[in-house]
């Protein structure tokens, strides 16, 4: 794809080298105003303690100094059709501010953040990396990066944060930083005939062909106008320590991931909540197999797309197969070109984006904090606004604390187009979804609740509503000796079933019900009475 090179081209080095596929398409969707926001990678990093702020200005300019992708400069060749880039521009400068001498408020600090995260580059005449350093007090900092994806991948931006760190550090101690010269990322990209990628295509082609491609939500689309259509919202949970435990030790029985659990639980949760059977699932790989580009600045991310298809009475054991057998697929064929699976797949497609699947799993890999030196902490800042070109990304984090782990999924949503109740209502659905998983994974995933649906008049009988709420806690303790006027917890229950009897019951007696009402009711009696006074609960369209 790309001519072998030097390794660690200078900044002397005029040569114009060819642009990946995967830069290309970037290219493009940078000339189009709409999408032009979703191309930029900003990073927010609030650093307390006392940090030197001249030698973090340096130790910015120096890093960006050195590796030829943050000089870029992009053009389009006419002649040759193709879009190339060269390495010989200067860096930009790092700037500095100090808020606090200034007098700025929080909302002047917000407002500049907001400025430099979405302010768009000219490829053409502008290094594609930006940053600037803002003195919030005397233990406060700021350090604001905004660079274009063209160049930059998820990888790259720890590699940056980890030697702006080394070369703070050695500043501060005024040592002389002696780092090696980075591989020119032109040199790194592997290179293969027309004829292998044809056929690589053709293979995966052959086994997404027949999927739908798009992914049907069960969120009700709201009209929107324009660039506010790519504003986005998130929302997050995370699982108790004891589900995610027994969550994955299910997936590690099946040889699964924590992505791959991700992807179970969506498209398990979003056929629970829908008519869909057949789902296409894109996914960021970070396209780097190949050792030496390991610790290279650029762009290597590639898009792929997994199918997960789901068939009457599989059990999330099945699902979960199934998820690792296609994810193991798609890893293979994972530096295969999008656009000409998209083409092959879906003609009539929105050629710029989405160019297969509107729905997004990532496993967030994102560093949570940065010591920059002892005694100075740094924590992303989270980015107001976000844009977002899918209509939903899931992102899967295990997080670990104090030797225990937490599997936490958050949600981003354009938030002009899907309503935050409908959003939020999915995330309880898939955390009911998890807990199947977890308690019950032998179940298809399809399986109706075996509660037997109470009529309405048995709810006015307190018989009927106590005989309901035994049948409900019989089901989910496995057992029939507890009493009415013990809790649920001393009868055999902890928080995951808890999740269970919340759903269980709200399904049995078509009302309400909330988690805090079941800890403050926590008896056969007391839920009983709780039924009695419950609201209907409304309807989902789901079959779970």
């Amino acid at each position: 794809m790309l001519p072998a090179t030097p390794n660690g081209a200078s900044p002397e080095d005029h040569t114009w080298y060819p642009a990946t596929r995967v830069q290309q398409g970037m290219w493009v969707l940078d000339r189009d105003a709409l999408l032009r926001p979703t191309q930029l990678v900003p990073t927010a990093v609030e650093f307390t303690g006392p940090v030197d702020h001249e030698v973090l200005v340096s130790s910015v300019r120096q890093a960006f100094a050195r590796h030829p992708s943050l000089r870029a400069r992009f053009r389009l060749d006419i002649k040759r059709r193709r879009v190339e880039y060269r390495t010989d521009g200067p860096p930009a400068e790092p700037g500095l501010r100090d808020a606090a001498a200034e007098g700025w408020s929080e909302d002047d600090v917000d407002r500049r953040v907001r400025t430099l995260s979405a302010a768009p580059f000219d490829l053409g005449q502008d290094a594609p990396a930006r940053a600037e350093i803002i003195r919030l007090g005397p233990e406060r900092t700021l350090l604001v990066l905004n660079v274009h994806h063209i160049v930059f991948d998820g990888v790259s931006r720890g590699l940056l944060l980890d030697e702006i760190r080394s070369l703070y550090r050695a500043g501060v101690d005024g040592a002389e930083p002696e780092p090696s010269d980075p591989p020119h990322p032109a040199s790194v990209v592997a290179q293969r005939t027309p004829e292998e990628i044809a056929e690589q295509v053709a293979d995966v082609v052959g086994r997404l062909r027949g999927a739908p491609p798009e992914v049907r939500l069960p969120f009700t689309r709201a009209r929107h106008d324009g660039e506010e259509a790519l504003l986005g919202a998130t929302l997050a949970t995370a699982l108790d320590e004891e589900t995610t435990e027994k969550v994955m030790a299910v997936a590690a029985q099946e040889g699964c991931t924590p992505f791959m659990v991700g992807v179970a639980l969506l498209t398990g949760t979003l056929a629970r909540t829908g008519p869909q059977r057949d789902f296409l699932i894109a996914f960021a790989w970070p396209g780097r197999d190949d050792p030496a580009t390991a610790d290279v600045i650029g762009m290597f991310m590639t898009t792929v797309v997994l199918r997960v298809t789901l068939h009457a009475g599989d059990t999330w054991r099945n699902l979960l197969s199934g998820v690792r057998v296609s994810g193991m697929e798609a890893f293979v064929d994972s530096d295969v070109p999008l656009d000409a699976v998209s083409a092959a797949l879906n003609p009539d497609r929105n050629a710029l984006w989405p160019p297969l699947s509107p729905v997004l799993v990532n496993l967030d890999e994102a560093p949570r904090s940065l010591e920059l030196a002892p005694g100075v902490t740094g924590r992303l800042r989270p980015l107001d606004p976000m844009f977002i070109k899918y209509d939903l990304a899931m992102f899967v984090r295990l997080e670990a604390t104090a030797g225990r782990r937490r599997l936490a999924l958050s949600l981003d949503y354009p938030g002009n187009v899907f309503g935050r109740t409908d959003v939020s209502r999915f995330l309880d659905d898939l955390r009911h979804s998890a807990a199947d998983l977890a308690t019950f994974p032998e179940n298809p995933v399809l399986e109706e609740s075996a509660t037997p649906a109470a009529a309405p008049a048995d709810l006015d009988d307190p018989a009927g509503r106590l005989a309901l709420v035994r049948s409900v806690w019989s089901e989910i303790l496995g057992t029939d000796e507890f009493a009415d006027d013990v809790s649920f917890f001393e009868s055999g229950g902890d928080s995951l079933l808890l999740v269970l009897l919340v759903e269980r019951l709200g399904q049995a007696s078509g009302r309400e019900v909330r988690t805090m009402d079941l800890f403050r009711s926590p008896t056969v009696g007391g839920q009983a009475e709780l039924i009695a006074g419950a609201p209907a609960a409304e309807p989902t369209g789901g079959n779970r």
